[in-house]
């Protein structure tokens, strides 16, 4: 990891990072933030999921209602990206030793590839009522993913 170290370094120094390290009141709002579009991301992706794992919504096919929860997935997204690097600049130096930190990009990363690759491909099916092994097993997967993510996040403030 030490060919990250001069990210890190560059991070660490944007002016937008002293700022927020600098007050008391940005930190936590940029956080509740996160908070609230990891929220609605993990809403969206959890009933997608429960729908492959053939739980919920059974008489709607799965490429109608990926394609309804596509804007929330997406738009929470692109604010959960936006606010970590806000969060992660602020103690980039902090997050380089952090095996949290690590475990919860790895967890991202892999979560985000699998879900616009492998159960993209999958909600593109038609399917209604009963759903294919393989979707019941890439709900499981994109769980445990996407729940890896918070798991990882968590321990960041506690480890």
């Amino acid at each position: 990891m030490h060919f990250l170290l001069p990210f890190f370094k560059w991070a660490d120094g944007l002016a937008i990072s002293a700022a927020i390290r600098n007050t008391n009141w940005l930190f936590p709002a940029i956080e509740a933030v996160h908070i609230v579009a990891l929220t609605l991301l993990l809403g969206a992706i959890l009933m997608l999921n429960m729908r492959l794992f053939g739980i919920t919504l059974r008489n709607k096919p799965v490429r109608k209602l990926a394609s309804d929860l596509a804007p929330f997935t997406d738009i929470s997204l692109v604010i959960i990206l936006m606010s970590g690097f806000l969060l992660f600049a602020s103690e980039a130096m902090k997050c380089y030793g952090s095996a949290p930190f690590q475990v919860k990009m790895s967890f991202l990363f892999a979560a985000i590839i699998f879900h616009f690759t492998i159960v993209g491909r999958i909600t593109k099916t038609d399917a209604v009522g009963a759903t294919p092994p393989w979707g019941k097993l890439a709900a499981a997967v994109s769980l445990l993913l996407w729940f890896g993510v918070g798991f990882g996040g968590r321990a960041i403030g506690f480890l």
